[in-house]
């Protein structure tokens, strides 16, 4: 048996740690302030509409490319409403926001070079980009269209 540096015993076993010190308790903060949420809700919200807007996309668009109803965004249009994080229209609008600074940093800040884009039909998504995003699927596959054009070096 091979004795551990500093137990006498040899037991194989290392000596016992001494007892930690008992330290005051202090308050812990919560994870997550209650405003954050909102901040972000706001904020995604916000970058939503913005993004839809410069995309050239109808209120009736946007419904159908974040998966919620015309009278939704138009509460989120007038701050009744906000995208809560975490839920699938959330999400969708993230990724719409996404597809946005994509093609806003390929077509250098255009409006219309952007628009026109948007409204071209594009071999790859067998119809115009306005219109394949209406789908998930489209979305993701718009958006990988992007960031594979933006990765050509």
């Amino acid at each position: 048996m091979v004795a551990i540096p500093g137990n006498a015993k040899g037991t194989g076993r290392a000596p016992a740690r001494p007892a930690a010190k008992s330290t005051p308790a202090r308050a812990v903060k919560p994870a997550r302030p209650a405003a954050l949420p909102a901040a972000a809700a706001a904020v995604l919200t916000k970058a939503t509409l913005r993004a839809a807007a410069l995309l050239g996309l109808s209120n009736a668009a946007l419904a159908r490319v974040v998966g919620v109803s015309e009278s939704t965004v138009s509460r989120l249009a007038s701050g009744q409403r906000a995208l809560e994080p975490g839920t699938k229209p959330a999400e969708l609008a993230a990724l719409l926001v996404r597809l946005y600074r994509s093609l806003d940093a390929m077509v250098g800040n255009s409006d219309r070079q952007r628009q026109l884009w948007m409204a071209s039909y594009n071999r790859a998504f067998n119809a115009a980009p306005k219109d394949a995003i209406e789908s998930a699927d489209g979305l993701s596959r718009v958006l990988r269209y992007l960031d594979g054009a933006r990765a050509v070096v």
